[in-house]
């Protein structure tokens, strides 16, 4: 574990009320330390971070990423819940590699989720995923910022700087 830890993060800014009250009735430890969003590039992806930041602001796109999402889904052995991203584009590892461009020329598959209850500070019963699959979650959600983060020893993470991903 680092004692700082930094990651690339896309915060969910629309549409996020329903996924909110969620974490904060089941997950309130999460929902502390970080609001909701995807996780774009780990601690261990995004060194040097000078040319990370190089990347992203090379970035031209004329409108927002676009995602799609399945129906939410247990991990962890049912103690996890997680809404994961449909498979039916490349947008997101394409997106990624932009950014590890000149790091990492074969990033690892990272499957573009937004976790609701994380097993690490929560556990997902029987009956309180009766309750989260009666919930009218979003489909499909709009990025147009990056977010670099940061957390120290544990704590809330931070926005140490943001980036639009939107140009002209």
């Amino acid at each position: 574990m680092y004692p700082i830890r930094r990651q690339l993060t896309l915060f969910i800014a629309e549409q996020n009320e329903t996924i909110e009250q969620i974490r904060i009735q089941f997950n309130p430890a999460q929902y502390n330390l970080i609001a909701a969003h995807i996780t774009l590039c780990r601690e261990d992806e995004i060194e040097p971070i000078e040319k990370v930041i190089e990347n992203i602001k090379s970035i031209t796109k004329a409108e927002p990423l676009r995602l799609e999402f399945d129906p939410p889904e247990r991990f962890e052995n049912g103690r996890g819940v997680l809404i994961p991203a449909k498979k039916t584009s490349n947008i997101f590892s394409d997106l990624r590699k932009t950014i590890l461009n000149g790091l990492n020329e074969h990033p690892r598959e990272h499957l573009p989720h937004i976790t609701l209850i994380h097993p690490r500070n929560a556990t997902c019963t029987d009956m309180i995923w009766q309750q989260i699959q009666k919930q009218d979650l979003p489909t499909e959600l709009l990025f147009d910022t990056i977010s670099l983060i940061e957390q120290h020893n544990g704590g809330r993470w931070a926005t140490i700087e943001q980036f639009s991903i939107i140009t002209g």
